[in-house]
């Protein structure tokens, strides 16, 4: 290395044969190595360490889908969660993303949707919560049992959907990877209605 203030020299071909290195002339750093570890090719893209949702849970590893559909075979907005985080809370971030809709029509949730801010904010986005409260409710409400029993759709879409090896299994390590899949999946389930 130069002293602070002097310039390098570059070698001449024989004495970079030798040595296999040379030094830039303004700069004090090696030609020919990289600045930072890895190819360049690996710097681009999604990171290593983006957001996964993988949580432990009595199953192991896991992750959650959870999901608002309009039919048997249609999902409209969905999202991942770790296995150890709450339903509720995912559940009324889908709520929101959804919005209010234009006319009333019936919200099947499963039982761990039926706390009382789910329960409110549907009500305000204008839906009709079907849901059946928690048998040791102080003042439960009253909902349609009949319209119930079709919220095992949403149910079978989820099996048909985990009929794909790569979904069920989950291969991937970032969750913008499986969301990937997951909504190739869906596409799937839709074009076989045709």
């Amino acid at each position: 290395m130069p002293p602070d203030g002097a310039q390098a020299t570059p070698l001449n071909s024989a004495e970079q044969a030798g040595r296999g290195y040379a030094l830039c002339p303004d700069r004090r750093h090696v030609t020919g190595q990289h600045q930072r570890p890895g190819s360049p090719g690996r710097r681009r893209g999604v990171e290593k360490n983006s957001p996964q949702a993988i949580g432990r849970s009595r199953g192991g590893r896991t992750t959650k889908i959870h999901l608002v559909a309009a039919t048997a075979r249609q999902a409209v907005i969905f999202c991942l969660s770790a296995g150890n985080e709450g339903d509720a809370l995912r559940g009324r971030e889908l709520l929101m993303r959804m919005g209010r809709i234009p006319e009333p029509c019936h919200l099947l949730m499963d039982h761990v949707y039926e706390g009382d801010e789910t329960h409110e904010l549907a009500q305000a986005l204008g839906f009709i919560p079907v849901v059946p409260p928690s048998p040791n409710r102080k003042n439960p409400w009253d909902y349609d049992t009949i319209i119930y029993k079709r919220r095992n759709e949403v149910e079978r879409l989820i099996r048909r959907v985990k009929s794909c090896r790569r979904v069920f299994t989950r291969y991937d390590k970032l969750d913008i990877m499986f969301l990937g899949f997951i909504v190739f999946a869906f596409i799937v389930e839709f074009l076989r209605l045709c």
